[in-house]
């Protein structure tokens, strides 16, 4: 399953709508809705350098091409659950279903990265109705007794397809046409059918089980103020020439909408956000260490394949093994994590397991000139999936036990919308850090060359060497910022999270 997957934890209870010769079918499309939105992120970071050469895309067309997905589905995914409530599981997930299909077909005809960047932003929206319903509807389909069955093998296909769909992807990319990044998307669409299909014919509709409204007005002040800030950090990485107003002054309307987002949020009758819930200590310190943690990790998983690709010239099926090593631990050993977390507290794991991160970061900075993709930066990547293995379970635990049993799902929500948003923040900021650095160190040497962007004009031997160390250098810094970040974390979880003694918790 995805590490930052925006599922809440179902509620529970005994009610189901389902007949039992459904459910099978209930699962299915959930594992394949799940695998179309878990999937997205991490193949179109692998294949962006070649959109931005068939589209002819700047650094920062690529930072929104991927930053219009997660600004939808992190302010809207509270929002798609909800919505889920108010007029039906099955409804909302297909509905979500059929924007996503529609939207990735529309993304695999683009013609340039402005009508990319729309069609992404909107399938965040179609994304941000169908995730949170994947389990949702497991939830309500299934009883008590077979539920965790169910759930456990959701998470288990999902952990599956999510670690081999970037590498078939890679593979895609690596020994097809110019275009064939446009089959990343367009393979969406025979997935949805067969999902809906199933849906449709073979599922009943589920009733409504809330008849509350729902928080349009939260959700539009969130994303203006989330989309506003982002495009203000991204705005660094402009010429001061091509800004129409001081990035400053996004950052600000947008904190000011933000902050009109959370004033909002206190006193709407139905609130997307409870904010109660932060007068935890435990609880508002688990989401800061996710806002943390995940920003510094969406960094390195956006930045490094376009590093190694368009930098040290691996092919994108070499670029999608350096995946790997997350998926196979987190999926390993992360109940263990779980259990280790349940004997002795959140703080011990959550502390060491950011700190092994950020070490790896640091590696990650230091080795960067070296270009040993096998020798040197994949093993540097199995500490940081160690590190994220031992993460992962403990953070959802500790949102969980500082969160009154009523208002788990909408704590796991906010948790995970949290972890999106922190990479749309990531994207955004350390963007401009990689062109700047970038810049500084090509100069006028390499005409033409810029970061994470394959060279269009050949370059003599100096000058390909000066892009080479130049693209090095702003992925060393994002890795050395990462790094930084993670040990924040540690922090963080050290001084909020609560330990015990496993006689004190038995």
């Amino acid at each position: 399953m995805d590490i930052s997957d925006p599922t809440p934890t179902p509620a529970n209870n005994n009610h189901v709508f389902c007949p039992p010769e459904a459910r099978r079918y209930v699962l299915v499309s959930a594992i394949l809705a799940s695998s179309m939105g878990f999937i997205d992120g991490s193949v179109v970071s692998l294949a962006m350098p070649v959109i931005r050469a068939d589209l002819g895309a700047s650094l920062v067309d690529a930072q929104w091409i991927s930053n219009g997905y997660m600004l939808f589905l992190s302010a809207l995914v509270l929002l798609g659950g909800a919505a889920g409530d108010v007029f039906g599981v099955r409804n909302i997930f297909a509905t979500g279903i059929v924007l996503f299909m529609i939207t990735s077909a529309a993304c695999a005809l683009a013609v340039d990265a402005e009508m990319l960047i729309v069609m992404r932003a909107a399938q965040g929206i179609g994304a941000a109705l169908m995730v949170p319903g994947s389990l949702a509807l497991i939830a309500k389909s299934y009883p008590n007794a077979t539920r965790g069955k169910a759930i456990g093998q959701w998470a288990a296909f999902s952990s599956l397809t999510t670690a081999m769909g970037p590498f078939v992807g890679g593979m895609v990319l690596s020994f097809g046409a110019e275009w064939m990044w446009r089959l990343i998307f367009a393979i969406n669409v025979p997935i949805g059918l067969v999902a809906l299909a199933m849906l449709l014919k073979k599922v009943p509709q589920d009733r409504p089980s809330s008849k509350r409204k729902l928080d349009i007005t939260g959700a539009v002040l969130a994303t203006a103020g989330l989309g506003l800030m982002a495009w203000g950090l991204t705005a660094f990485g402009l010429p001061a020439e091509a800004r129409a107003v001081s990035p400053w002054l996004w950052i600000t309307v947008g904190a000011a909408i933000f902050a009109g987002f959370i004033v909002w949020e206190k006193w709407a009758r139905a609130p997307m956000v409870k904010l109660e819930l932060f007068a935890s200590r435990a609880f508002t310190g688990a989401n800061l260490y996710t806002l943390i943690l995940f920003f510094a990790f969406n960094a390195v998983l956006f930045f490094l394949p376009m590093t190694v690709v368009s930098g040290w010239g691996a092919r994108e099926w070499e670029a999608s093994l350096l995946f790997l090593p997350l998926s196979l631990f987190i999926a390993g050993l992360s109940s263990y994590s779980g259990r280790l977390s349940d004997a002795i507290g959140p703080r011990w794991p959550l502390t060491v397991g950011a700190a092994i991160v950020g070490m790896s970061y640091v590696g990650l900075a230091l080795t960067m000139p070296l270009m040993m993709l096998w020798q040197v930066t994949f093993p540097i990547l199995l500490l940081k999936g160690l590190g994220m293995a031992i993460v992962v379970s403990p953070v959802s635990a500790a949102v969980m036990r500082a969160t009154p049993e009523e208002d788990t799902g909408l704590a796991s929500g906010i948790n995970n919308a949290l972890a999106r948003a922190a990479g749309l923040m990531a994207v955004a900021s350390l963007g401009a850090v990689a062109g700047v650095v970038f810049a500084n160190v090509a100069g006028t040497a390499a005409p033409g060359a810029e970061f994470g962007a394959y060279v269009t004009t050949p370059l003599d031997a100096g000058a390909e060497a000066l892009r080479v160390a130049a693209t090095n250098s702003a992925f060393s810094a994002i890795a050395a910022i990462s790094a930084a970040m993670c040990f924040v974390a540690a922090a963080v979880a050290w001084v909020t999270q609560p330990s015990w003694k496993r006689k004190e918790k038995s």
